[in-house]
C-alpha cells in the first residue's frame, strides 16, 4: 500500500459516511428507515439485492476454493445463485414487495404473527437474530484477512476500521444509505474487477484467448465442474439453500423485495440480480482462477486474490480494489444490520416491552437506530473470535449455510396458498426439528459437506409440508385471506387487508 492508496480509501470511507448523512435527511419514521419509504426503485434494488448478497468473504473463503479447486465455485455459488434467484423473481419476490403495501409491514418477519401466530414468529426471530450475529462477524473477519495481506495491518484493526464505517452509516441513514452505497460499491467494482481481469490477461501473453488457454496451465481438475468435496450432491444441497436464502430467507434480501413500490417492480429487482450473479462472478473469479500460475504453492489459499492485486496493481489501483472490497462486505453488513434492527424493533422487542406498539414516529426511529448500533458491534466482538467457529469458511458454509434453512422454509412457503395448511404447529415442529438435527450432526456424527449443510433443511421441508397435508385444518380466514392477497398486484385499496399491528 502507498500513501495514494491510503488517500483513495480513506476518501472513499469519508463518502460513504457522507452519503450516510444525506440519507440522514430523507429519514423521518421506521418506515423510510426500514423499507425506504416503499419507493426503493426496481434497479436500484436489484443491484442492492446482488451487492448485498455475498461479501469479501468472496475474495478470501471464496478465493481459496478458485485457488484450490478452479472452476466449481462458479458453478456452485454462482450459477446456484443464479437459479436460486430467477425461481425467486417468478415465485416470491412480488409477494414480499405486495405484503408491505397490503399489510404495511417493515420487517421480513412482521407478518409471521397473523400466518402463524406469535410465538412461531419469536422462534424464528430469535433464531434468526442468533445465527446472523455469527454470520456478520465472518465477514468482518473476511475483510480483516484482506487489509492485512494489503496493508500488514492486524487483524483487530482491519475489523475494528470497517466496522466502525459501516457502524456509523448504516446506523444514521438506514435502508437508503445501504442502497445508494450499494450502488455506488458496484461502480467501483466494475472499474476494479475489470482492471484485474485485463491485467491477468496480459500477464498471461495470450490476449483475450487466454481466458481458454489458462485452463491448459493448470491442474486438470481445476476445468471440472464438480471437484471432490464440491460435488453434484453439494451443488444441490446448496442450490436448495440459496433458494430460500435468496428469496428471502436471508432477510435484508427480503428487504430489498420489501421496499420496492410493486410485486411487478421487485420482480424485475430479482431477474436484474439473477442476471448479474450468471455474468458478474466470471469477471470477478478470473484472476482467482489464474492464481496458481503466479502463485506456486501458497499455504494460505485464502489469500490468493489479494496477492495477485497487490502484485498486479500500481499504486492508486490497489486502493480502489481494497476499498471495493471494503464496501463489498460493508454492504452485506450493513444491510445485515438494518434488517436486524427491523426485526428487534418491529417484531421482538414489542413482545417483550408492549409500551413500545404505542410509541410514536421519533421514539420509534430512535429505537431502531440503537437496535442497529447494538447488533454492529456484537458482531464486531465475534468477528475478533471468528477462530473460535472455525474461521471464515467455517462460520459461513458449515455453520450459517445450514442453520439458515430452517428458519427461511416457514417464512418463504408461508406467501404461497399451496401451503396455507401448513401453521403455526407445523413452523415451529420443523424449525426446531431441523436445528436438532444440525446439532445432531455436529457433535455427533462425520459426514460429508454436503449431507452436513442440507440436511437440516430437508428435514425441516419434509417435516412442514407433511404436517400442513396431513394434520392440516381448517384454514383461519385470516390466513387464507393474506396469502391469497399476494397473488396480484391491487390498485384499490379497499382490497387491502388490514395493516399487522
Amino acid at each position: 500500500m502507498h500513501f495514494i492508496d491510503w488517500l483513495i480509501l480513506a476518501v472513499y470511507f469519508i463518502l460513504l459516511i457522507g452519503v450516510g448523512l444525506w440519507a440522514y435527511t430523507r429519514v423521518n419514521s421506521s418506515s423510510d428507515f426500514f423499507t425506504a419509504g416503499g419507493t426503493l426503485p426496481w434497479w436500484l434494488s436489484g443491484v442492492s439485492h446482488h451487492v448485498s448478497g455475498y461479501s469479501g468473504a468472496v475474495f478470501v473463503a471464496y478465493a481459496g476454493i478458485a485457488y484450490t479447486h478452479g472452476l466449481t465455485i462458479y458453478v456452485w455459488w454462482a450459477g446456484g445463485t443464479f437459479i436460486s434467484t430467477l425461481l425467486a423473481a417468478f415465485f416470491i419476490a412480488p409477494r414480499w414487495s405486495r405484503l408491505r403495501v397490503n399489510t404495511g409491514i417493515q420487517s421480513p418477519l412482521e407478518y409471521l404473527s397473523v400466518r402463524y401466530n406469535l410465538p412461531a414468529q419469536q422462534l424464528m426471530a430469535w433464531s434468526g437474530v442468533i445465527i446472523k450475529v455469527f454470520d456478520v462477524g465472518a465477514k468482518w473477519a473476511a475483510t480483516a484477512v484482506l487489509l492485512h495481506v494489503f496493508a500488514g495491518t492486524s487483524y483487530t484493526t482491519g475489523i475494528l476500521l470497517a466496522g466502525s464505517v459501516s457502524l456509523i452509516y448504516s446506523t444514521i441513514g438506514g435502508l437508503w444509505a445501504d442502497v445508494i452505497n450499494d450502488f455506488a460499491q458496484f461502480m467501483v467494482q466494475l472499474v476494479a474487477g475489470f482492471t484485474m481481469l485485463f491485467i491477468v490477461l496480459s500477464r498471461l501473453g495470450d490476449g483475450m484467448s487466454g481466458v481458454i488457454t489458462l485452463w491448459d496451465r493448470l491442474p486438470a481438475e481445476h476445468s471440472h465442474i464438480f471437484n471432490s468435496p464440491y460435488t453434484l450432491g453439494f451443488l444441490l444441497a446448496i442450490f436448495l439453500i440459496d433458494f430460500f436464502s435468496y428469496s428471502g430467507g436471508t432477510w435484508h434480501l427480503a428487504t430489498r423485495f420489501i421496499s420496492t413500490s410493486s410485486g411487478s417492480q421487485a420482480r424485475k429487482a430479482a431477474f436484474l440480480s439473477s442476471a448479474l450473479y450468471l455474468l458478474w462472478p466470471l469477471v470477478l473469479f478470473f484472476p482467482m482462477f489464474a492464481a496458481p500460475v503466479f502463485l506456486k504453492n501458497l499455504q494460505d489459499p485464502t489469500q490468493a486474490y489479494a496477492l495477485m492485486a497487490t502484485r498486479f496493481l500500481p499504486a492508486g489501483l490497489i486502493g480502489l480494489v481494497l476499498a471495493s472490497l471494503f464496501t463489498n462486505t460493508m454492504s452485506m453488513t450493513s444491510s445485515d444490520s438494518n434488517t436486524i434492527s427491523a426485526v428487534l424493533t418491529r417484531d421482538i422487542l414489542p413482545a417483550i416491552f408492549p409500551k413500545m406498539k404505542s410509541y410514536g414516529k421519533e421514539k420509534t426511529l430512535m429505537v431502531a437506530r440503537i437496535a442497529t448500533f447494538s447488533f454492529a458491534s456484537l458482531t464486531i466482538i465475534i468477528a475478533l473470535n471468528a477462530e473460535s467457529f472455525g474461521g471464515v469458511f467455517g462460520l459461513i458454509v458449515t455453520w450459517f449455510a445450514p442453520l439458515v434453512g430452517p428458519i427461511s422454509v416457514p417464512m418463504i412457503l408461508g406467501l404461497l396458498p399451496l401451503f396455507k395448511h401448513s401453521e403455526s404447529k407445523s413452523a415451529i415442529i420443523s424449525v426446531i426439528s431441523g436445528m436438532l438435527v444440525f446439532v445432531a450432526i455436529k457433535s455427533f456424527f462425520t459426514t460429508g459437506l454436503a449431507f452436513e449443510i442440507s440436511t437440516p433443511v430437508i428435514v425441516t421441508l419434509i417435516l412442514y409440508i407433511g404436517f400442513g397435508f396431513i394434520f392440516g385444518k381448517t384454514v383461519p380466514e385470516k390466513v387464507s385471506k393474506l396469502v391469497y392477497s399476494l397473488v396480484n398486484d391491487r390498485t384499490d385499496p379497499e382490497e387491502s387487508t388490514e395493516s399487522i399491528k
